[in-house]
């Protein structure tokens, strides 16, 4: 942990990128994984597009630096390869794009809520709050509700 002194006046505790906080002591590449959907392979991707060193602590960045990495954060799924998205070949557009911050949390419970009108199996297992991908239910994930069968009196 660096002392106030070495960090200078003009360093910033917290960055604001894709209406997420980002610490300002970690490193950039590091801390550009607080916004969801951005993971560490993801990171570095964004801060060789920008022209940055990952190893940079976030908060000595420059505006402009800043403003970059923005623009390589909007501009990443028109500059890498298609399997380094996460949205690949969306449903409604057919398009690749990778998505961060709150689109996140809205495609994925627009994809559900889908699944669950057309009365598809996963989107009904959502709906129920069972297991969704085939995993046993007799004997594991016997957290929250209970899923057998009550016992007589």
């Amino acid at each position: 942990m660096p002392k106030e002194a070495e960090l200078g006046d003009d360093f910033s505790y917290i960055l604001r990128m894709a209406n997420s906080d980002i610490d300002g002591l970690r490193p950039i590449a590091i801390g550009l994984t607080s916004i969801k959907g951005v993971g560490m392979r993801t990171s570095h991707q964004i801060c060789r597009l920008a022209g940055i060193d990952g190893k940079t602590l976030g908060g000595h960045l420059s505006d402009d630096e800043q403003d970059s990495l923005r623009s390589a954060i909007d501009d990443y799924a028109t500059t890498v390869p298609w399997w380094l998205v996460n949205r690949q070949r969306d449903l409604g557009t057919n398009e690749d794009a990778h998505i961060v911050a709150m689109e996140v949390k809205m495609t994925r419970d627009d994809d559900i809520s889908r699944m669950a009108g057309i009365k598809a199996y996963r989107g009904m297992r959502h709906r129920s709050g069972h297991k969704v991908r085939g995993q046993r239910l007799r004997s594991n994930g016997r957290k929250g509700s209970s899923l057998g069968v009550e016992r007589k009196k």
